[in-house]
């Protein structure tokens, strides 16, 4: 059966640190239902100054959810820093790493946080186990994201869809707390996602502009790529 873009349940997040990509959500990726992003994408876009950019991206996101990252080592102030960002909109979601730099739990942190209402965003999960401790600290009553990097997952030779159906019978327990597939590197990740049952999947600007590529004929992509190859053989001039 072919899929369109309309089949899917997944919720889409795109991915980056550009302003002008969210303000264009409604009318380029009017499908997108929230937006991330995290230090590293932010430092590649040339942010410099965190508090403004993240206060400029809140407004564009015009209500949907959106997540920021804590950039502390230290959970004192990582605590700090959550709860700065958490005053900065309703919509906003705090990023708290599944452990410090020197792989110490993040768990006491999130549950203290969780537990004063703050919506949450815990990254950088790879393994059902990391699952399995952020949903015992949650709160079972307040809003939180479990962002699971399948497409680093993948990267290691494993096949991630086995774990994310694994994560979400963990998170069974926590009905406010939605599994996100992270870190995609091609479309067929989010049919995948969707099939496993995530709840969202982020997605680079790139990446969404390829769901126009969903169910497509393959006889049709085939003389396309023919065309291209072609075309481009003229354009160089090549001869032999």
């Amino acid at each position: 059966m072919m899929r369109k873009t309309d089949d899917l349940k997944v919720k889409i997040f795109m991915d980056g640190a550009d302003i002008e990509s969210i303000k264009s959500r409604g009318a380029s990726f009017p499908f997108v239902k929230g937006f991330t992003t995290n230090p590293t994408l932010m430092r590649k876009a040339g942010v410099g100054d965190y508090q403004s950019f993240a206060k400029q991206a809140i407004s564009a996101a015009c209500g949907l959810p959106i997540s920021f990252e804590v950039f502390s080592d230290e959970f004192d102030d990582m605590g700090r820093q959550a709860r700065i960002i958490a005053s900065w909109g309703p919509n906003a979601y705090v990023k708290i790493p599944v452990t410090n730099s020197k792989g110490e739990s993040s768990r006491d942190l999130i549950k203290s946080l969780s537990k004063d209402g703050i919506s949450l965003n815990v990254t950088a999960i790879l393994t059902l186990g990391q699952v399995k401790h952020v949903a015992e600290a949650l709160d079972e009553d307040v809003p939180a994201i479990v962002s699971v990097f399948a497409g680093r997952i993948a990267d290691t030779g494993r096949d991630p869809v086995p774990v994310m159906k694994e994560c979400l019978s963990a998170l069974k327990a926590r009905p406010n707390a939605e599994l996100l597939w992270a870190s995609p590197r091609e479309l067929l990740n989010i049919v995948q996602a969707d099939e496993a049952g995530c709840h969202i999947i982020t997605a680079t600007p790139g990446l969404i502009s390829k769901l126009k590529l969903l169910g497509k004929d393959l006889e049709e992509f085939s003389l396309e790529t023919v065309r291209m190859f072609r075309d481009d053989a003229v354009a160089a001039g090549f001869l032999l």
